[in-house]
């Protein structure tokens, strides 16, 4: 079978359980710009010269998967779903990015230049992917002016993930400036 299957030639895409909508479809906009993210997430996680980071960041990867899963699925299609026993995003997902925070935090973390992304790739990298998360935030919630979320998690998540990737960030750069070169 090839990945060309030319069913969106139409300019339609496919969704869970063989429903299709509009490629323009807020949730197709909400669920690709999450799977951008989990690109500049890669890239992020490949720069990096810190398994803390790398180990945090794949975590967050894994995560996305099944945010993106929910997302492609219709609020009518969502107990089928949940019972394919797909991936969900749960509280304790974004308790795990809390604890990240903590850790971060409690670490001599320098805020210096801050607003000018680019102290070291990695960071760079990182920076990207919390400008993509912030939009995909931005998507999540216009989904959400069309109906209630099928999972209020995912705005939450998103906007923790944000505050983590802004600090991971912050914690690279200083790790640059303090370790001996």
């Amino acid at each position: 079978m090839s990945i060309a299957t030319k069913t969106g030639d139409d300019g339609s895409t496919g969704l869970m359980f063989n429903r299709r909508v509009p490629k323009s479809h807020p949730r197709v906009d909400a669920y690709g710009t999450v799977d951008e993210l989990n690109a500049a997430l890669g890239l992020a996680r490949s720069l990096s010269d810190h398994d803390f980071v790398r180990g945090v960041i794949l975590a967050t990867q894994q995560e996305l998967v099944g945010l993106m899963g929910e997302l492609a699925t219709l609020p009518e299609d969502m107990d089928r779903y949940r019972a394919g026993g797909y991936a969900a995003l749960t509280p304790g997902m974004t308790a795990r990015l809390d604890g990240v925070v903590r850790e971060v935090e409690s670490q001599k973390v320098s805020f210096r230049g801050w607003a000018t992304p680019g102290a070291t790739p990695g960071a760079a990298a990182l920076d990207v992917a919390r400008t993509v998360c912030r939009r995909a935030e931005r998507r999540i919630a216009s989904l959400s002016e069309l109906g209630p979320l099928t999972n209020p998690e995912m705005l939450v998540y998103l906007n923790r993930l944000s505050d983590t990737l802004w600090l991971l960030a912050r914690w690279v750069e200083t790790r640059r400036e303090t370790e001996p070169t």
